[in-house]
């Protein structure tokens, strides 16, 4: 933690060699696209994709798992998609999964989770059957097209494709090799190299 706090401590001064860059920051937002991606803390959005600051609105979530919409029951995922595309107009949605997943690895084992309910409750979100055959990264694949499809369901990203003016994307990261490869539909859903 030592290491971070001297970071923090020492931030200010990396802004206030870029005093433009950060000024047209605080005066409001403009990402090119909402990122959705696992919590774990090998995944890093900024780093795969070479944003700055700015450019990737993120939503980060266990698994990278996108809850049904429930305007009755409504979550910070919920809230977060909502805004992104009615406030913020971002054009592009990444559901962006990764190698080594543990919150898929646990669902396609089919894990006792029962010494944590919370962790055990989310994943009753994810994808119900997935893969297990054709190995963690096949499923992982699977899942992270499978939000692509929750996602539909929302009354905001249903407006914003059917006037074609959203994009969805499924992305695959291999945290090993930093490999990125991506869902394509046209090709029967198989993945392919960016």
């Amino acid at each position: 933690m030592k290491s971070l706090v001297d970071h923090a401590r020492t931030f200010s001064v990396q802004v206030a060699e870029r005093p433009e860059e950060f000024r047209e920051l605080a005066a409001g937002q403009t990402p090119q696209a909402l990122f959705i991606t696992c919590s774990d803390s090998r995944v890093i959005p900024s780093l795969i994709t070479g944003a700055r600051p700015g450019e990737l609105f993120e939503l980060r979530t266990a698994g990278n798992i996108v809850p049904r919409y429930d305007e009755q029951r409504p979550s910070g995922e919920t809230a977060t998609i909502e805004y992104a595309l009615r406030v913020l107009g971002i054009r592009d949605i990444v559901v962006c999964g990764h190698s080594h997943c543990g919150a898929v690895g646990a669902l396609v084992r089919g894990d006792d989770l029962s010494a944590l309910p919370a962790v055990r409750g989310w994943l009753d979100h994810g994808v119900s059957s997935l893969p297990a055959g054709q190995g963690l990264a096949h499923a992982v694949r699977h899942h992270a097209a499978a939000q692509l499809d929750t996602l539909r369901g929302y009354p905001s990203v249903r407006e914003r494709i059917a006037d074609g003016t959203l994009a969805l994307h499924a992305w695959y990261y291999e945290v090993d090799t930093g490999a990125i490869s991506a869902h394509r539909p046209d090709l029967g859903g198989e993945f392919k190299p960016l």
